[in-house]
């Protein structure tokens, strides 16, 4: 019996969906233009891909005359935050406080980085309590 699919993008599907986030939509031949030069893929690969793709629920596709038109399903935004949340909930044991620390202490985030961060947290909890 097969595994059940990724909810989690892989590397190759991350790419394709990095192509159609910034153009809206594409057929095979030319997500294959767009990422042949700097990552070899081959048509017959981005196509396989992309169909395992539209299986899992990450793109959408219609057909124009003979070829398919791919379109993202989910958002950039969308899939960061799933992306997270399986990392807090994986590596992380569920705790955002976790990451904060790791990505505190041992990625040496600068000062800047830091107080960034505050101000967006002090925005954030305004908005949560002008109920936003």
């Amino acid at each position: 019996m097969p595994r059940p699919a990724s909810p989690q993008l892989t590397d190759a599907e991350q790419r394709i969906m990095d192509v159609l986030w910034e153009r809206g939509e594409a057929s095979v031949r030319q997500l294959t233009e767009a990422l042949e030069a700097a990552h070899g893929l081959a048509y017959t690969t981005v196509l396989t891909t992309v169909r395992i793709m539209a299986e899992k629920g990450h793109v959408t596709f219609r057909k124009d005359g003979r070829a398919h038109i791919y379109a993202p399903a989910v958002s950039r935004s969308g899939a960061q935050k799933s992306a997270l949340g399986r990392l807090v909930d994986n590596l992380f044991s569920g705790s955002p406080q976790a990451l904060a620390q790791h990505l505190i202490e041992d990625e040496k985030l600068s000062l800047d980085d830091i107080e960034a961060l505050r101000a967006h947290l002090i925005e954030q909890q305004g908005r949560k309590e002008d109920g936003k």
